[in-house]
């Protein structure tokens, strides 16, 4: 038994001005950071309860792909959470095919899945989709990556994406000493996520409005000129692609005595290929600063032993956990606010969003978490001993905690 259309109502009174040309799902380049303070402290968006005596509670949960290590623990994470509170639960991985996907989210619909979790392989991809939901009486929550050009997205709950940017490029002006250098230039060269992934541009505007007043002033260089966001993004935040990319640019730019000072990576999967590039084709002798995102095991090794130089982390079970009071909270009726999140009790910080995440038809209202910088110094007391979601195995390497 799902909702039907006169009982899936979504009431947006914040006021919203949207774009009048919304062909495409995209985010303005910031210059500032944005305000995730709530326009006010009540969104009225709400699915009316018509299901919380019907017995039949089942949630459907699309991933974009199985492929990689972050996924299949969002994807374990989500249905645990879900059947500890009696949720029956189908997952489906999308192993980054679009058509997959649809295919998959298409089933549940007729399936008769009660509330629809989404990581979208493309978020400008499911648009049909979505109003089939819709017109079925199924809710929508976009999970970590935003859903487009739709105005039927109840909820979007992630980290605060900009952040996670804003972390990357301090790390690399801080390691750098950006601000005490004079007359010194600094090689720098950029690898961007996915470009129809909605949160690659926030990742990258993020450190981008960090790093680009001293690209601006002189101090930081970018040999390849490559550092618009389109130019550097890797489709489906691939390894390999990263890599190749990366080995050409190498080549053409750092083949004789320039030296590469740092690299921004938005991501452990694009920072592994460009560290093993410049492992097989750098020949400047000096230590690269190099960034990531999601602390991969591999990555936390590489940490460890100085081939990346630092990391973001994302407590994929506290994403996971907001995720479940929202679906949990949407289906008995709840109006979302940020007085919603406090009557959960986290131990931890949750804002509520009614400003940044506009998907080119709504501004979505988002669910955002903290990341937090990983170094080879707090990564054993950050993820071990305060987070607990990893353990130090004999030979001293972290590993994902069972």
């Amino acid at each position: 038994m799902v909702l039907s259309n006169r009982h899936y109502t979504r009431y947006l009174i914040a006021p919203i001005t949207l774009s009048l040309m919304v062909s495409a799902c995209s985010t303005a380049s910031k210059t500032s950071a944005p305000d995730n303070t709530a326009q006010s402290d009540t969104d009225d968006t709400r699915i009316v309860d018509t299901h919380s005596e019907d017995g039949i509670d089942k949630i459907g949960i699309s991933m974009p792909t199985q492929y990689l290590e972050r996924w299949t623990r969002d994807g374990n994470n989500l249905k645990a959470s879900f059947e500890a509170l009696g949720y029956e639960v189908d997952l489906h991985y999308a192993g980054n095919l679009i058509d997959t996907q649809i295919d998959a989210i298409y089933e549940m619909i007729d399936d008769g899945v009660d509330v629809l979790v989404i990581g979208a392989v493309d978020g400008l991809s499911l648009g049909k989709v979505m109003e089939r939901a819709y017109e079925a009486g199924i809710p929508v929550v976009a999970y970590d990556r935003l859903i487009c050009n739709t105005e039927y997205v109840s909820a979007y709950v992630s980290f605060d994406n900009y952040q996670v940017g804003r972390l990357q490029g301090e790390y690399i002006k801080n390691a750098l000493e950006l601000d005490k250098v004079t007359g010194k230039i600094y090689n720098i060269e950029f690898t961007a996520g996915d470009s129809v992934d909605n949160n690659a541009r926030f990742f990258f505007d993020g450190a981008m409005d960090v790093l680009r007043p001293y690209i601006d002033k002189g101090t930081l260089n970018v040999p390849s000129g490559q550092c618009d966001f389109y130019t550097v993004s890797t489709s489906q935040w691939s390894t390999e692609t990263a890599n190749v990319r990366f080995q050409i640019l190498i080549g053409s730019y750092y083949s004789g005595d320039r030296k590469l000072d740092a690299v921004l990576c938005s991501n452990d999967s694009t920072s592994i290929g460009v560290q093993d590039a410049i492992r097989d084709s750098y020949n400047g002798g000096n230590n690269v600063v190099i960034t990531g995102q999601d602390c991969d095991v591999e990555n936390l090794r590489r940490l460890m032993d100085g081939r990346q130089s630092m990391d973001v982390y994302k407590n994929l079970a506290y994403e996971a956990g907001v995720t479940v009071m929202v679906v949990d909270s949407l289906y008995h009726g709840e109006v979302m606010s940020q007085s919603l999140i406090d009557s959960w009790n986290l131990d931890y910080e949750c804002v509520y969003d009614t400003q940044s995440y506009d998907n080119g038809k709504i501004v979505v209202p988002a669910f955002l978490l903290e990341p937090v910088e990983i170094t080879s110094d707090n990564m054993v007391q950050e993820l071990v001993d305060n987070y607990g979601t990893y353990v130090l195995s004999e030979d001293g390497s972290l590993q994902v905690a069972e």
